[in-house]
């Protein structure tokens, strides 16, 4: 245990032994943990430099003692680590999984076992989540998400009726997937599985999974497409099959470039001077396209390709009829 590699590990021993006897001659210190009697003094630094009380005796008789606290050691985190987990835990609620309360409860744990310094810093993060309108959070139970992280890690198979949220579990034979990723965006949780049924790669919305008991048979992973599970949710939510949008293309816009910029989260712009700029994105389908460059109230002027200028002829002729058209709406 002498060597660098572990001296996360022999501090986190030397805390907990520390913590089981009231004193510790160095001597025996330095016979437990197996190293030099220089290095437990350099690691009874190394522990006050992260806000441990730890007290020494000199002379012969002399030890180690640290103050009384908790029954449980101290948490060895760095101030990074006490950041991460303040962050992680205080946003909880964005991953729609139901653990608001459990978070803060964990949060308030992991601090009583905290020396001063890094509670400190754990108390000086404060973060405020606001739940976005525009991506519903749809919760999922925990029970569901443990069995799914474990059939991930055992790599067995698993058997679910897949149907809408709140209704009762459909007739007929289990769908059958081999899971491989939990992944957690739009305000819901999915899974990443090839689907044994369909022969082919699915996303499965986690709300609408109602697992069987029974796990089945262990399974050799495959590879996502791609070989990166980031890439390949991101392409099926753009309806391609790579991390880029089916469709895109450029326009020239009677708009200065500075008031299209805050408008635009993956598009390329490029100021062209005189009031005038050009714009490079893309959306899941042609139409879809040239409706959502018509939200600037400007001129626009298609550079590429010609499926987007064709677009812009079915929308002209699409809104020709709404303004010529009056429409009676007839209940029932």
């Amino acid at each position: 245990m002498g060597s660098s590699g572990g001296t996360a590990s022999r501090l986190l021993e030397l805390l907990t032994l520390l913590q089981v006897r009231r004193e510790w001659p160095g001597a025996l210190l330095a016979e437990r943990l197996d190293v030099s009697r220089r290095t437990v003094r350099r690691d009874i630094d190394r522990l006050r430099e992260m806000g441990y009380q730890v007290h020494a005796e000199r002379g012969s008789a002399g030890g180690y003692r640290l103050d009384a606290g908790s029954v449980l050691p101290p948490l060895l985190l760095d101030g990074e680590q006490v950041t991460a987990i303040a962050v992680a835990l205080q946003a909880t609620p964005l991953a729609g999984a139901g653990l608001d309360e459990a978070a803060m409860r964990a949060l308030a744990t992991i601090r009583q076992v905290m020396p001063p310094r890094l509670r400190q810093r754990l108390d000086a993060v404060q973060v405020t989540t606001l739940s976005d309108s525009n991506r519903p959070t749809a919760p999922v139970s925990t029970d569901v998400l443990v069995l799914l992280s474990t059939a991930i890690r055992t790599r067995e198979v698993v058997r679910f009726d897949y149907v809408s949220p709140g209704a009762p579990p459909a007739d007929g034979p289990p769908r059958r997937a081999e899971p491989h990723h939990l992944v957690a965006t739009h305000g819901r949780w999915y899974l990443v599985a090839w689907d044994q049924g369909a022969e082919d790669w699915r996303i499965f919305r986690v709300d609408r999974m109602v697992p069987r008991a029974q796990t089945g048979p262990r399974f050799t992973p495959r590879t996502v497409p791609g070989a990166d599970v980031q890439e390949f949710v991101a392409a099926r939510f753009t309806g391609g099959r790579s991390d880029a949008w089916p469709c895109r293309g450029r326009v020239v816009l009677e708009l200065p470039a500075t008031d299209v910029l805050p408008f635009v989260d993956d598009g390329v712009v490029e100021d062209l001077g005189a009031g005038r700029c050009s714009l490079e994105i893309g959306s899941w389908s042609w139409t879809a396209l040239a409706a959502l460059l018509g939200r600037f109230d400007a001129d626009v002027h298609v550079v590429h390709p010609e499926e987007l200028r064709a677009a812009y002829g079915h929308l002209a002729r699409r809104y020709a009829r709404a303004a010529e058209a009056t429409y009676q709406l007839t209940q029932t």
